[in-house]
């Protein structure tokens, strides 16, 4: 999920599109500078808004601004590319709300990007899903994951070192770590299945032979494996699942090391509030709005993902189907803070392995 040349920019209602200022039609007010007015910007990371508008972020947003006249002016790009972005206009703050995956938005944090603020149902996330200082907060649960087309690929490969074989030359892509949030998920993945940085290293120079190359979109990687461009690439539960409502030859798997169990590890859309946010008090509204019990009931149904409230227990059709496809995979626990530390190093280590 990054560097687009660039980043996709709607306003989901009112403008068709952002002006390179980010304001609101017609030009910022005195009401905007002092944090009010009737807009509020969102960078986030792709996944959660479908191009049909029928995805999850479509749907809360239009009641979010119909609920409070507030107009959701939107920026979708991929998690480190929504992070670099904000970083470059500190001076001058454009969004409000920053939506990312991890490690991305505790790299955002440790670059002062985010201002605390414990949104209205936040109490009701678990712990390992949002900061303890209340810097960020999940919004919506998710997994990581791979998908293949089941057309051509009927049955999911189910080891790593399946994909080493030449079968998949030119077939196979995944998105680049350190720039899209499920690409870091793949070396973060591998390092785990293969015991540490090293052996992992060994087994991506390998997988190098079979691989497309750089992708700075995991989004796009779907559409590509459903009709048949690839065979296998990578994505998330979540975005994968609504991608396969309308892209009938997507599967979703989860690769094993040989001998070895299939693993996945939590990768949640999560927000925060952003320091210097021009309109913050709209900020705030939205981020309360999008863990209001609701909103988080129809995460599963509209969005295909997991609620981020434990106390809300979705008896969907979609629920079901997602609890299904976890069934036998054994979900670890990465140590965030190590890949935050570490991130820069981890890259640079993959980009020297494979060439990239």
């Amino acid at each position: 999920m990054f560097p687009r040349v660039t980043a996709t920019a709607t306003a989901v209602t009112g403008c068709l599109a952002l002006a390179a200022g980010l304001t609101a039609c017609g030009g910022s007010t005195a009401a905007d500078s002092e944090g009010g007015g009737k807009t509020v910007t969102v960078y986030s990371a792709d996944g959660l808004k479908s191009d049909k508008g029928d995805g999850w972020y479509d749907k809360v947003f239009a009641d979010f601004t119909k609920k409070t006249g507030i107009e959701v002016k939107y920026v979708e790009g991929g998690s480190g590319e929504m992070v670099q972005r904000a970083v470059r206009e500190k001076t001058n703050t454009q969004a409000d709300v920053l939506i990312t995956l991890p490690p991305f938005i505790q790299q955002a944090d440790g670059k002062g990007l985010l201002q605390a603020y414990q949104p209205q149902g936040s109490d009701k996330v678990n712990g390992a899903d949002k900061a303890a200082d209340g810097k960020w907060t999940s919004v919506v649960n998710n997994y990581f994951g791979f998908v293949h087309n089941k057309k051509e690929l009927p049955a999911a490969p189910q080891t790593w070192e399946e994909l080493l074989d030449p079968k998949y030359k030119g077939k196979l892509q995944y998105s680049t770590p350190g720039v899209a949030g499920d690409g870091t998920a793949v070396l973060i993945k591998a390092m785990h299945d293969f015991g540490g940085q090293e052996p992992a290293l060994e087994y991506l120079k390998k997988l190098q032979a079979n691989n497309v190359g750089p992708s700075s979109s995991t989004s796009k990687l779907a559409p590509k494996t459903d009709k048949g461009e690839l065979l296998v690439a990578n994505g998330d539960v979540q975005m994968n699942f609504a991608q396969s409502k309308s892209m009938p030859n997507l599967g979703i798997w989860f690769p094993a090391k040989e001998g070895g169990k299939p693993t996945t590890f939590a990768l949640p859309y999560a927000a925060g509030l952003v320091a210097k946010a021009p309109h913050a008090e709209n900020g705030k509204k939205l981020l309360d709005f999008l863990l209001g019990e609701e909103a988080q009931k129809q995460v599963s149904s509209i969005g295909g993902g997991f609620p981020a409230r434990a106390d809300v227990k979705p008896t969907d059709a979609n629920a079901v189907e997602l609890t299904r496809i976890l069934n036998g995979v054994e979900v670890f626990q990465p140590d965030w803070s190590d890949i935050d530390k570490n991130l820069t190093g981890y890259v640079d280590a993959w980009k020297s392995a494979t060439g990239s």
